[in-house]
């Protein structure tokens, strides 16, 4: 779909080869040898420059080569045989000790978010992945706006710690007419947004009120801050209202986090209706709405008019919002804003600085230059095709060959589907056989922040190559779930 840049073309697995063949070759030279020249090791090993510069850079990383600038590549002195491990069970005492005192235990399962962070061994097709496949990242766009942002005068230096003011400009015209630069932060991701709202609107020991199901990444960072989730349901529509208000009254939370738009993992929209109505009950019982707008660059071609974000229609300050570029670009482009008004703007930029200090300066120059280059446009326009194609591709696929699987709803928009197993199904077992059959996939217990009303599995049509590899995906994954339900 897009052109390759030259920093591109060292696949992962040409330099796992090449390292390791140079690793094999290493007892042929004595400490202090020279190794073949990088133009011998293209020549030989029929790789590119960028493949022998990062193979190289492995080895010096392993302390098993030193390079020296001009002269070449050298077989560094052996090390030191490693010493003896440490006896750490002393910390099981003290870390325990620590969660006696915590009226929620902050020990954190993190294998919902690892799910989606985790490569795949080789040729197992990524249906778990929760970002763009290279091919449909915006490498070339990425990698000119790095350089022109390396040259920029200051680049280098110290920003200011709320972000800087043009970046943060662009955010806010994303949130709404009324949302300036004095309203928004720029902070390290989505991630980091949502653990600074967290920690700075809850405090511990509180109840976070989270949709059910909802992103793993979210309860993980809730239990991190000692909070407690508590799930409210979400349907077609999206979040309900009505048990949005019960879950109110019943927890005395005064913190909801949801996502309004292409929500994770069930795809839906929060209806015309209900948005006014959330943001009403919400200040009703004198809470905070955490808004994670984190795919609304992803709305797919046929996704008509998308609605405004809730943040936009909030005068009152209501609405905390996240928007975050990376699910649109690269997972390493880890810059977002946290948008929010009056003294909890105060309170989470407080926090946000003690935490970072600040996002470093070339990743916002750089960000800033991505998003005022057509090249950015015209990759949302070609990405928006993609993921449709894609989408369609999933779908029928999935009523083609397990037609036995419950899919409610076919989203417009993000990069998934969320399937319901008939009533027994074992999910994991069913991951670990899909993962022998060469495709792995996202459990859906992970989602839920109690027990869950059924079995589920989470499949992104975003983290492959092709709609062909989709189908292929499918066809495996047939054959993992017949393996399961036969056992």
């Amino acid at each position: 779909m897009y052109e390759r840049s030259s920093a591109a073309a060292a696949e992962p697995s040409s330099v796992d080869s090449l390292a390791a063949a140079l690793r094999r070759e290493l007892d042929r030279y004595p400490i202090g040898g020279k190794l073949p020249s990088s133009r011998e090791l293209v020549e030989r090993h029929r790789v590119s420059p960028v493949t022998v510069s990062r193979a190289l850079a492995r080895l010096v990383a392993e302390g098993l080569v030193v390079t020296r600038p001009g002269a070449g590549a050298f077989r560094a002195p052996g090390r030191a045989a490693p010493p003896r491990p440490g006896d750490t069970s002393w910390q099981e005492v003290a870390l325990s000790a620590d969660a006696a005192a915590d009226g929620v235990p902050r020990a954190v399962d993190a294998s919902g978010v690892l799910a989606t962070l985790a490569a795949p061994p080789p040729g197992v097709i990524e249906f778990n992945s929760g970002y763009l496949h290279p091919s449909l990242q915006p490498e070339q766009a990425l990698a000119a706006a790095l350089a022109r942002a390396g040259r920029r005068p200051g680049a280098w230096g110290r920003p200011p710690a709320d972000g800087l003011p043009e970046l943060r400009e662009w955010f806010a015209r994303g949130v709404g007419d009324t949302w300036t630069a004095a309203d928004v932060l720029v902070t390290a991701g989505g991630q980091a947004a949502l653990t600074t709202a967290l920690r700075a609107l809850a405090p511990p020991g509180a109840p976070v009120l989270v949709e059910s199901p909802t992103y793993p990444g979210l309860l993980a960072a809730a239990r991190a801050s000692g909070l407690r989730p508590v799930p409210v349901p979400v349907d077609a529509e999206g979040l309900r209202p009505d048990l949005l208000a019960d879950a109110f009254r019943a927890s005395g939370a005064r913190v909801l986090v949801c996502q309004p738009l292409f929500q994770n993992p069930t795809g839906a929209v929060l209806s015309a209706a209900r948005r006014p109505e959330v943001v009403r009950v919400a200040r009703e019982h004198g809470a905070f709405v955490v808004e994670d707008d984190f795919v609304r660059r992803l709305a797919h071609r046929d996704a008509g008019p998308l609605p405004r974000p809730l943040a936009a229609d909030d005068p009152d300050g209501v609405v905390v919002h996240v928007n975050s570029l990376t699910k649109a670009t690269s997972p390493s482009m880890r810059v977002a804003a946290l948008a929010a008004r009056g003294p909890a703007r105060e309170r989470l930029r407080a926090l946000h600085v003690v935490d970072t200090f600040f996002v470093p300066r070339p990743l916002q120059e750089a960000a800033l230059e991505l998003v005022g280059a057509a090249a950015f446009h015209r990759h949302l326009k070609a990405v928006a095709a993609e993921l449709a194609a894609r989408r369609q591709a999933l779908a029928a696929a999935l009523r083609r060959e397990l037609p036995g699987l419950a899919l409610p709803h076919v989203p417009c928009g993000g990069y998934h589907l969320w399937l319901g197993l008939p009533a027994g199904t074992a999910e994991e077992d069913l991951a670990a056989a899909a993962l022998r059959a060469g495709v792995a996939v996202a459990p859906g217990r992970p989602y839920f922040g109690t027990e869950p009303p059924g079995p589920h599995v989470r499949l992104s049509f975003a983290g492959v190559s092709s709609t062909a590899e989709i189908t292929e995906g499918v066809e495996r994954l047939r054959r993992a779930y017949e393996e399961a339900a036969a056992a």
